[in-house]
């Protein structure tokens, strides 16, 4: 074990990660935006290369995404800013406000950060990027932050690179993934649960009901969305996106066999 007074932490965020860390307290409350209650502290330890091991067999016992790199090895150019990147599963947040990150970015050409999408190697081009699609941190406004999911919807990581110019990909996020933004830029999903996200849900199935009986085609269509909007949060927080459980719907429903019987599709009982 080294001989120092740094402590490791291995913290596990359920259903979200495990990582590690050496300020509990900055890295989960102040930067993610996790409340002690909200997470577990796994493994303390002042070994690096023991914590290093670790978070890796954890990660792979609770079936998150495993880091590329051992933690270990994100010390070993001094030089690197790469600490200095909070990434996290939906974003990457930068420790400068957006009227400095300009140049504090063009300082740290070159520097490396992974995202779950891959790793990325900072540029002008995609400093430039950065900037015009940064966002005021909710927790801290000397902090900005980019959402990974928008930065591999139009950057490929560094493996994929064959040049140092950035290739675009298409197509746009989709409607599902614009309303999880909105919602995280809200506080959600920080501040909000399943049992508020189910009463909200009646509400809206409220209005539906209304505009059908209305005859309200404005409304209902309203309705409709507004509910659409409620279950992509909902399941969310609950740990599924609103895709997987279209995709787990669908599979059952295409393999039904029935008929309709006054308006309604019966399937087969036998």
């Amino acid at each position: 074990m080294e001989n120092n007074d740094t402590i490791y932490y291995i913290y596990h965020i359920p259903g979200k990660k495990i990582g590690v860390t050496r300020n509990i307290n900055k890295r989960v409350t102040e930067q993610q935006g996790y409340a002690p209650g909200e997470y577990e502290v796994l493994i303390t330890s002042d070994d690096i290369n023991f914590i290093s091991d670790m978070e890796i067999e954890l990660q792979k016992s609770y079936g998150y995404r495993v880091d590329n790199q051992k933690y270990k090895n994100l010390f070993k150019n001094t030089k690197s800013k790469l600490m200095e990147f909070n990434v996290t599963e939906q974003t990457t947040t930068f420790p400068w406000p957006i009227s400095k990150l300009k140049g504090n970015l063009m300082d740290n050409l070159n520097t490396k950060f992974i995202t779950p999408f891959g790793e990325y190697v900072l540029t002008p081009d995609l400093a430039k990027w950065i900037v015009d699609n940064a966002i005021v941190s909710m927790y801290n406004p000397n902090r900005s932050y980019i959402y990974n999911k928008a930065l591999s919807e139009q950057w490929f990581p560094t493996e994929n690179k064959t040049t140092s110019e950035p290739e675009k990909l298409y197509p746009p996020l989709s409607q599902f993934e614009l309303i999880r933004i909105w919602a995280m830029e809200r506080g959600l999903y920080d501040k909000g649960d399943i049992k508020t996200q189910y009463i909200k849900l009646q509400e809206e199935a409220g209005e539906v009901a209304r505009a059908i009986i209305k005859n309200d085609a404005a409304e209902l269509k309203d309705g409709i969305g507004d509910m659409v909007v409620v279950l992509t949060n909902l399941a969310y927080l609950a740990g599924f996106t609103i895709e997987d459980c279209i995709g787990s719907a669908y599979d059952v429903i295409s393999k039904r066999e029935g008929k309709m019987f006054n308006g309604s599709f019966v399937k087969n009982t036998l």
